[in-house]
């Protein structure tokens, strides 16, 4: 594949050639040239309007429906949807049917998305079926390409368990992967526990249902000594701890759904379920606390959070509704348009590109000269229309089909491959 990006911003932290506008010409999937101009006959071209090119993109919190729940999102949709969100790999969620607990669904994982240009990475699941009983052979899956463990969408709620777990991926340096809610405290709540749920009449999930699992988490990683990953943290109060565990020097990365930065619970005033997520959208002090966490590094990644559901799931009165939107697709031009200059593009491939990959022990993609081209191609400027028939997804679950967005992923260059997207 041969391809010449012209006059395209470089967004790359730390490296090479930041902010620098320039053309580069990629041969057979490696960078060639990154030259001021570069002129060439007979070779396909990108151009456009405020073209920005960066290291690809990483997506964190991909739930998929393969195996078993393929009516969700099959392996080729959600890279079609990844793709088209500007992404080059991305991480599988384990809640699949059968799970992603032996090595055996690691290996179907990675062997059928070997063809298409979005990196399929399997996370391995804690515990058999993610049902929180019983601990999965993770040596096993961690040979056979397993990047980290967890229960996915399940947090772990078996203290025991969770203790086991970190000290198991001890002997290979292992990371696992929570995300906290004690249902015990959360129960049958329906949103966040606040203003706006009391004023609807709805049960609320209060933030210490949240934040007493951080804090547990927290200890049993001061006990083992190994390393945790605190997934989608949606209070104040759960950065708060995250900040103060960093200070002392604990082994502990966390990331923030790109909803829980752009929207609060204010949204469900008009009962709408593609808002019901989890975690839940909390309160805009909370909202204001994560995005402070994201700027001084508390937070070290943006996920998307990706849950597709069949439309019966959805499409019921609010308290039969099962939490979760897609998030794929949008992720960027959610930060575009309901976050703005607060943040800018150098620290959205800090937080998407970069550190997804440093936390998950792989290494950035490199934008040199000479190198293999894993890169994403964005407009900051351009403002489209996310229409769901022009939609990659399987599922349809998301609250922003119709809405004009602000930047917009335009094309994705990796494995000798690229992947342009449809949306206008």
């Amino acid at each position: 594949m041969d391809l010449l990006i012209k006059n395209a911003t470089i967004v790359n932290p730390g490296g090479p050639h930041h902010q620098e506008q320039r053309d580069i010409f990629v041969r057979e999937g490696v960078i060639e040239a990154i030259e001021p101009e570069i002129l060439l006959k007979d070779v396909h071209v990108l151009e456009g309007e405020h073209l920005h090119v960066s290291p690809g993109w990483m997506a964190l919190g991909v739930q998929t429906g393969d195996p078993g729940l393929e009516q969700r999102e099959d392996l080729r949709s959600a890279g079609e949807a990844a793709a088209a969100g500007g992404f080059t790999a991305m991480a599988c969620q384990p809640n699949t049917k059968p799970a992603i607990h032996s090595k055996s669904e690691v290996l179907y994982i990675r062997n059928n998305t070997q063809q298409q240009p979005v990196a399929c990475y399997p996370i391995g699941a804690v515990s058999r079926d993610c049902a929180g009983k019983d601990l999965t052979e993770m040596i096993d899956m961690h040979a056979a390409g397993a990047l980290a463990f967890s229960d996915g969408k399940k947090p772990i709620q078996h203290s025991g368990l969770m203790m086991r777990a970190m000290q198991y991926v001890k002997a290979f340096d292992g990371l696992i992967i929570n995300q906290p809610l004690d249902h015990d405290i959360a129960g049958d709540g329906q949103m966040h526990e606040g203003y706006t749920s009391t004023s609807l009449g709805m049960k609320g999930i209060p933030a210490i249902a949240e934040e007493i699992m951080v804090e547990r988490d927290l200890h049993l990683l001061d006990y083992t000594g190994s390393r945790l990953h605190l997934a989608n943290l949606s209070t104040a109060g759960a950065v708060e701890m995250v900040r103060r565990a960093k200070a002392r020097g604990l082994r502990v990365t966390a990331s923030v759904s790109a909803m829980n930065l752009a929207f609060d619970d204010t949204v469900l005033d008009g009962f709408d379920v593609n808002f019901k997520q989890m975690p839940p959208l909390r309160s805009k002090a909370d909202m204001e606390a994560l995005r402070q966490g994201l700027l001084d590094g508390t937070i070290d990644a943006i996920t998307v959070n990706h849950v597709p559901l069949e439309e019966e799931l959805k499409k019921v009165e609010f308290t039969y509704a099962q939490f979760g939107a897609i998030g794929l697709e949008t992720l960027y031009s959610v930060c575009k348009t309901y976050l703005g200059d607060w943040l800018s593009d150098e620290l959205f491939v800090e937080k998407t590109a970069i550190a997804p990959r440093r936390l998950l022990g792989l290494p950035a993609p490199a934008l040199e000269k000479g190198q293999p081209a894993e890169l994403t191609v964005f407009s900051p400027a351009q403002q489209w229309v996310y229409r769901q028939e022009l939609g990659y997804s399987r599922s349809h679950n998301s609250p922003l089909f119709g809405k004009a967005l602000a930047g917009k992923p335009i094309a994705i260059i990796n494995r000798n491959l690229s992947f342009v997207n449809r949306h206008k």
